[in-house]
């Protein structure tokens, strides 16, 4: 705005200048209360959405209290259901795995799904699992005929396989975990490739007159290579004298070792070879004979500290 005393006096221009600055002031104060109006009613509507939605949060959230406490009353009311029915679970339990255990030391051979092995209480801590001619698994104690001779005869019992076998049974995983020594784990799988036509690599050949099967010395270095991707020729060589000896002992030297004069290329040589002789015991094999006898495979023996 123009002062007047800038102008020494009013004249009809400085007062029409005056006028001007004053409408253009009045003009820039109307459109900032019209805005400020604006901005005012927006924010009414903003507040009186939030006052409803207040409104409605508070309804809702008393709603959700008294379902809360509807539900800790239930949840009372359940535990205490629920640990009176686990007091009277576990009693039950206790009388079940003391009649059973009075029924094994009577020679009873009890089906594994109704026995928990981790918790009974046995003359000898130690249960034997069987499979019977029913084709269904069994607990007794080692050895123990069952009475009433239910189920049928046992098939085979874990403890009356070789040692062998029963890591032959195995697979993978746990024969990792069972077996540290990569000797043991050959000789498992070179007896399971002898056993289970299913293996499809095996290098046993089929013997003659006192021999039902055999295996060569080389045949096993390359077999141990194609089991062993990666393994060098002098190494399988080491490996092949060690899986022959773990056979040995795993089989309770049911396998021998024989040595046989070869001849390649007009030059003599002697090879050792392993032999399953037709004589040999093997628990669930005919005797002479590599095929197994038609029974279930069986399990193991449980002992608990």
């Amino acid at each position: 705005m123009c002062e007047l005393s800038e102008h020494g006096g009013i004249t009809p221009d400085t007062l029409v200048e005056v006028i001007d600055d004053l409408c253009e002031q009045n003009r820039q104060l109307t459109e900032r209360v019209d805005t400020l109006e604006g901005d005012l009613e927006q924010t009414q509507d903003k507040l009186e959405r939030l006052e409803d939605e207040k409104a409605d949060l508070q309804e809702r959230n008393d709603r959700l209290h008294d379902r809360l406490e509807d539900c800790e009353q239930a949840t009372t009311r359940l535990d205490a259901l629920t640990d009176a029915a686990r007091k009277r679970s576990g009693a039950n339990k206790q009388r079940i795995e003391e009649l059973q255990a009075r029924e094994l030391e009577k020679g009873a051979h009890l089906l594994t799904e109704t026995v928990d092995h981790h918790e009974i209480d046995v003359d000898g801590d130690c249960l034997e699992r069987i499979t019977k001619d029913d084709g269904h698994t069994y607990y007794r104690l080692p050895q123990s005929e069952d009475p009433l001779e239910r189920g049928g005869s046992v098939a085979l019992a874990h403890g009356d396989l070789l040692p062998i076998q029963q890591l032959a049974q195995m697979d993978g995983e746990m024969l990792r975990s069972t077996a540290n020594a990569l000797p043991t784990r050959l000789a498992a799988k070179l007896w399971k490739a002898r056993t289970d036509s299913s293996v499809g690599d095996t290098p046993w050949e089929s013997g003659c007159k006192d021999i039902a099967e055999c295996v060569k010395a080389s045949d096993l270095k390359h077999w141990i290579r194609r089991q062993e991707p990666g393994t060098s020729e002098t190494y399988a060589k080491k490996l092949v004298s060690r899986t022959i000896d773990a056979m040995l002992d795993l089989s309770n030297h049911r396998v021998a070792v024989r040595k046989r004069t070869e001849r390649k290329n007009g030059l003599e040589y002697t090879e050792r070879r392993l032999i399953l002789p037709t004589d040999a015991e093997i628990p669930g094999e005919t005797s002479g004979s590599s095929e197994l006898k038609q029974a279930p495979e069986t399990a193991g023996v449980h002992s608990h500290p």
